[in-house]
């Protein structure tokens, strides 16, 4: 593949309100991939993109999917497809502002968890433009308020992602819904199997563009593990935030119950904290994007599937409460900070062998040197703190109006305080209220469960044992009722009485701690064995064998 130069977009073949809008939006040269795929879009080739998220993807197909849109078209031109609701929002966000001048092209975002009426009517209205979920497509042709027949060009953004989802069922009953004639681009961060089948089946003699840089992760954002043990992450991301004056923090975990816990976590410990996961409606999302993005909350705990399209520009830090099970999301991780040409910290937290096993693939895939650092010591939050205070301490008294607490002050020196120890035990209050311990990280590395706390947590058969296993009594109703066992509800349930409800009956139960106490012993008694039922002088069965008996000696 030979390599392509950076163009300015004023050297593109762009329309004159394309060119407007792109510099309303600030930009002036394109990305790697937005050089080499425009122009191959523009001649209505079929593409298929490889680069990894933050290179500028939207803008590279999304600039001559517009530009391909006439004013006389009054029909669906074109479907963009995204693996998540979040995305879906952002790429068509995009496009909008990309068409800020074209006044004729009419652009929808649909996806689950919206209200499918107000999608139906809009469909209705008109649309030239169609960014949506594979799930939500579906629904529509389903109820067949969605017509592909006419679509010029179909972008499958991130189709790996959607194929790990398991959408490829829909997106190729979706293709085939299309014109054969259609241009198909297809956006991928890698190129496995199932990608390459499904451009060989619905691309005719695709343009390959590959865009590949040295570091996947930007220089401007610094990037530090900790060796720590799963009690104490919640205090760090605590202490990291003091220590660094972090406001805007995104916190990644695996599973949306981890994601939960650490949400109640933060907020026990004075945070202002929310989740976004695959459980919430879009409503709520939305509702939680809004609050992070305006700083109501300032941490925003997410899983990865759900963090797809966040596009937040001022993240201080992003925390890997747990390290991503594939080192790609590790990339798409860190990416949400040190945006807009502003720096960002990346933490990431490690315990036990296995975490090590990852960091270092991580680093292999990310061809990026992540340092270890060291936790904060409750010492160092202090003296910090202590700065802080410090200096709001002198703000407000330049202000005044310190009327009503002087007097406060005085009342309590009343009450036999002087104004010292007043002022040392308000300082203990605040410093100490802001600073959360820290633990150090174990020295060998090792997860809390160690070998000596599994063998702590096997029982001990040489303790005393428990009433009920002890040694039964005799059968003897009054040795039995004097040494009595304790039994639980369910067991005294279980263990069945006489009719007169006085006496016990030898019962099968294996619950019934009395099943073997009334069993007679099969010891032998001076010598002898003992005899059972049928051979005792009294049974009716040992009396027929004697009648028998007799009856053959005498020849009858």
């Amino acid at each position: 593949m030979k390599e392509v130069k950076k163009l300015k977009f004023n050297e593109l073949s762009l329309s004159e309100e394309m060119q407007k809008a792109i510099t309303d939006m600030g930009f002036v040269e394109a990305s790697p991939i937005q050089s080499q795929t425009i122009p191959h879009l523009l001649e209505r080739k079929d593409v298929i993109g490889q680069a990894q998220t933050g290179t500028g993807k939207t803008a590279a197909f999304g600039i001559p999917l517009l530009e391909l849109i006439h004013p006389e078209d009054k029909f669906i031109s074109s479907l963009v497809v995204c693996p998540t609701r979040e995305l879906a929002q952002q790429v068509a966000m995009e496009l909008k502002k990309l068409a800020k001048y074209k006044k004729h092209i009419h652009i929808l975002a649909i996806y689950g968890g919206s209200s499918m009426s107000e999608q139906i009517h809009s469909l209705r209205r008109g649309m030239n433009v169609i960014v949506g979920t594979p799930g939500r497509i579906m629904d529509h042709l389903e109820r067949k308020t969605l017509s592909f027949e006419k679509v010029k060009m179909a972008v499958l953004d991130e189709a790996d992602t959607m194929l790990d989802m398991g959408f490829r069922e829909d997106i190729e009953a979706i293709l085939k819904k299309m014109s054969p004639e259609r241009q198909t681009v297809l956006f991928s961060a890698t190129m496995p199997k199932p990608i390459l089948d499904i451009a060989r089946r619905f691309q005719k003699e695709p343009v390959h563009v590959k865009v590949t840089t040295e570091n996947l992760t930007a220089t401007s954002i610094e990037q530090i593990y900790f060796e720590v043990n799963s009690a104490s992450r919640a205090k760090i991301v605590s202490s990291l935030m003091d220590l660094h004056g972090l406001k805007l923090t995104l916190l990644f975990c695996n599973t949306k119950r981890r994601v939960d816990e650490v949400v109640a976590t933060m907020r026990t410990m004075g945070h202002k904290a929310d989740a976004i996961h695959g459980d919430l409606s879009q409503s709520q999302r939305n509702s939680v994007l809004s609050a992070f993005k305006s700083g109501r909350i300032n941490i925003l705990v997410a899983s990865d599937v759900a963090a797809r399209g966040i596009d937040v520009n001022n993240v201080d830090a992003v925390f890997n409460y747990d390290l991503p099970m594939d080192a790609e999301y590790y990339v798409h991780r860190i990416g949400r900070t040190g945006r807009a040409g502003k720096t960002g910290k990346a933490f990431s937290f490690v315990t036990g062998r296995n975490d090590f096993f990852k960091l270092r693939d991580i680093e292999r895939y990310a061809k990026a040197k992540i340092v270890k650092g060291n936790i904060p010591t409750e010492k160092e939050i202090l003296e910090l703190n202590n700065v802080k205070l410090f200096t709001q301490l002198k703000t407000i008294v330049t202000a005044g109006h310190l009327e009503k607490f002087e007097a406060m002050v005085t009342d309590y020196c009343k009450e036999g305080f002087t104004a010292e120890q007043l002022a040392a035990v308000l300082l203990k209050l605040t410093l100490k209220g802001n600073t959360p311990s820290a633990p150090e990280p174990r020295p060998d590395s090792r997860p809390s469960f160690d070998r000596e706390r599994r063998s702590n947590d096997r029982p001990s058969y040489n303790r005393e044992r428990p009433a009920y296993h002890r040694e039964k009594p005799s059968n003897d109703r009054a040795s039995y009722s004097s040494g009595r066992p304790s039994y639980s509800p369910r067991e005294r349930s279980e263990r069945p009485k006489s009719h007169s409800g006085e006496e016990e009956r030898m019962s099968d139960n294996r619950f019934s701690k009395n099943r073997f106490a009334s069993q007679p012993s099969a010891a032998p008694v001076d010598g002898r064995r003992e005899s059972s039922p049928a051979e005792q002088p009294g049974s009716e069965r040992n009396v027929k064998f004697r009648k028998r008996k007799n009856s053959a000696e005498r020849g009858d």
